[in-house]
């Protein structure tokens, strides 16, 4: 399903640049030298729709942080299937592992809907690692977050059957890595499918029934969650 074009924002300077990062929870509590060291190497990158951010097995170069637009993160099958993994919305952050590990990119990466992205180059932030401390803690706090969310997904899948699995992803995909929530998600049923590994039909007819029962609301661009509390109760009533 496409996306409405997204207007890029005007992030051009290190001025533009060093705001944006105060107001990141990765950056934000640097003091004011290291926050404008970070933002003399950092980079904006733009991308229209569907256009190749990073293919997996690509060597790291650095990390990027998502300003305007979405991002989807995907993976195939040798026979072609594809299964996505997550979209990243604006204020997410991804490729930061690379810069612990090395290894090669581990998904493809491409944009949903034109997008603008801060671009942190491997070279530049590993120099300042060592001397501020405090962003590896904000890296490995932001990796915890991953890994939890990782072994939540696992234990969903193993233990819950489609409405439960559906019902836990809506509600992640409804909280922001700042931990805010929003009720409206811009994505479509087969991008549901991608990630659950269900079929669309399976989708739709929980989606349609939950309609019918005043806790989400279907539209062309996605859908709203209008009761929280209900469909948490899918979660466990399943």
């Amino acid at each position: 399903m496409a996306l409405p074009t997204v207007k890029f924002l005007t992030i051009t300077q290190p001025a533009d640049i060093y705001r944006y990062l105060r107001q990141n929870s990765l950056f934000s509590d640097l003091p004011e030298d290291a926050l404008q060291e970070v933002a003399g190497f950092c980079r904006v990158r733009r991308f229209r729709e569907r256009q190749l951010i990073h293919t997996r097995g690509d060597a790291p170069d650095g990390m990027f942080s998502v300003i305007s637009g979405s991002v989807r993160a995907t993976t195939s099958s040798d026979e072609g299937r594809e299964a996505l993994l997550a979209i990243m919305e604006s204020g997410a952050w991804f490729g930061e592992s690379s810069l612990f590990d090395g290894l090669p990119r581990a998904y493809d990466a491409y944009a949903q809907g034109d997008c603008e992205l801060l671009f942190v180059p491997r070279t530049g932030i590993e120099g300042l690692l060592d001397r501020r401390p405090q962003i590896y803690r904000n890296i490995v706090r932001l990796l915890c977050q991953r890994i939890r969310l990782s072994l939540v997904l696992l234990e969903t899948n193993a233990l819950l059957p489609l409405e439960g699995r559906l019902a836990n992803r809506l509600l992640i995909l409804a909280q922001a890595e700042d931990h805010s929530i929003s009720a409206e998600l811009r994505l479509s049923q087969e991008d549901l499918s991608q990630m659950l590994g269900m079929t669309r039909q399976s989708i739709s007819r929980v989606l349609k029934l939950w309609e019918s029962e005043g806790i989400i609301e279907r539209h062309y661009r996605g859908l709203r969650i209008l009761d929280f509390p209900a469909l948490r109760r899918k979660t466990t009533d399943s």
